[in-house]
Formats: C-alpha cells, structure tokens, sequence
C-alpha cells in the first residue's frame, strides 16, 4: 500500500474513498495510504480545496467527485453525515416523528440529540441545518439503528419520539403538534403505554406526566394512560408548552395552560 503516496491523485483519491464509504477523517486516508497524519491532512486540505472533497467538520469531508475510475460516491442522503460529526447522537423530535410517520409535516431542519459538548445550537453544512440539543449520554436509550448507505445511524424508536417532545414540546415543533402526533401514535398497532410510561420514567422529567396526561384525558378510551401519568406526577407546576403564555392552571395534571388550551377542556 506504501506505493499509493506516488500515485495519481486520482488513484490515491478512489483508494480512499472505496476504503471509507460517506464520511472520509485524517485517520482513514492515513491508514489507507500508509502515510503519516501530517501528510494525510496535507492531501485533504488540498482535495478540499481543488473542490473535489467538501469540509463538513473538524477533519470530517466528504467526496463531490463523481467519477474517480471506477468509483462513484454521490453524498444524496444528509443522515449519513450524522454519526462523523455528532456522535455519541442520535436523530429524534420532529424528524424522527417524520420517519415513524407521525406526521406530514416537512420540516427544514435535521433534529440531533448529541452528547458531545455544543457550542452552537444550528449547525450549517452545504445548505443542509442540523439542529443540536446536548444532553447526557445516560439520556441516549430508546433507539434503533438504521442504516444508510454504509453509515449506521441511532434514531430515538417510535415511543422516545413521542417522549422526547413531550420532554420539550419545542423539539415536536409546538405542543399543537406534540398533540397531533400523540393522537396519531395512540391509534398506531405499535403504540405501548407500558413502554411509553418506562420511557418517561427512566428520563426523569415530572413534566412529561403531566403533559401526557393532560392530553391522554382529551382523548377517548384512555383510562389506563391517565391512571399510570398521575402514579408520575411530581410537585410543583408545569407549562404545558414553555414557549407560550400558560396563563390557566389546571390543579389536577398541575399544568399551566393557554387560554385556548383551557376553553377546549370546558369543551
């Protein structure tokens, strides 16, 4: 392998990009080309810059080349950039409540819990938003691998994506379509109060009881869900969404709710 230093670019380049799939670091051109790091973040820097590879983080690129002998990588599919930039992370919130079906609505952005350090709460790469929330690595559970291209992805599993935005109705993109979504998962075959409730009780966040039951109780046949979000309830008063005005209280889920939120339970 020593003698790919003195090839072409071309077949240095293709050696590399067979090598390591989606996502190319310091580490793979390295240990392919058998060269040291120096060398390996000279050849980068310098691929990057005749435009043939794109910088998407710290030593993180990937291939714009399109035809490179015999190889063709085309970056179609934004996810496989997740595990090279946010890991330990994993998809969740709206986008995953797009995947799992919970919703038609589109949104722009790609929602990532990451437990790395985040400095910026939207990250921009080629166009493509990553919206960053930092949590704990004990807060990554409830999730399922998929894989992408020859990237494997973490993505929270359909009753997280639900916990998750009742945790922060702003990562469901408002507590109107945590409701909605809510109200699809509870007629879904896979839906698991059980699981759901272990769910919530393993985040740790009294908030979500009283968010699930309150909106539990608005829909039909629900005795269990509402039985097992009061065994959760904890002290103190919580907003039903903390991005509004939460001016009515209501003392038995001690939730504050909007006005319109209110007038529909008198309904």
């Amino acid at each position: 392998m020593r003698e790919l230093l003195h090839q072409s670019w071309k077949s240095r380049l293709a050696a590399v990009i067979n090598a390591t799939g989606d996502v190319i670091h310091i580490e793979d051109v390295e240990e392919t080309l058998k060269g040291s790091r120096t060398k390996a973040a000279k050849l980068l820097s310098r691929w990057a810059a005749q435009g043939l590879l794109r910088r998407v983080g710290s030593g993180a690129y990937i291939s714009v080349q399109l035809a490179l002998h015999d190889s063709q990588q085309v970056i179609e599919d934004p996810w496989i950039l997740v595990p090279a930039l946010f890991n330990p992370a994993y998809i969740g919130g709206r986008t995953a409540a797009e995947h799992w079906d919970l919703t038609e609505q589109i949104f722009r952005d790609i929602l990532i819990y990451t437990a790395r350090p985040v400095r910026q709460k939207t990250f921009d790469v080629q166009g493509i938003v990553f919206s960053l929330k930092h949590i704990k690595p004990r807060r990554i559970f409830g999730t399922k691998t998929i894989w992408r291209s020859q990237s494997r992805i973490l993505i929270s599993d359909l009753h997280r994506t639900i916990i998750d935005m009742f945790d922060d109705p702003a990562d469901g993109g408002g507590i109107q379509h945590v409701a909605d979504c809510f109200s699809r998962y509870l007629q879904l075959k896979d839906c698991n109060p059980q699981l759901l409730i272990d769910y919530a009780e393993q985040l740790g966040n009294g908030a979500v009881f009283k968010r699930l039951g309150f909106l539990a109780e608005r829909e039909a046949g629900n005795d269990n869900w509402i039985a097992a979000a009061k065994l959760g309830l904890t002290k103190g008063y919580a907003k039903l969404d903390p991005a509004l005005d939460c001016p009515r209280l209501v003392t038995r889920w001690r939730l504050r709710v909007p006005e319109i939120w209110a007038e529909k339970e008198r309904e």
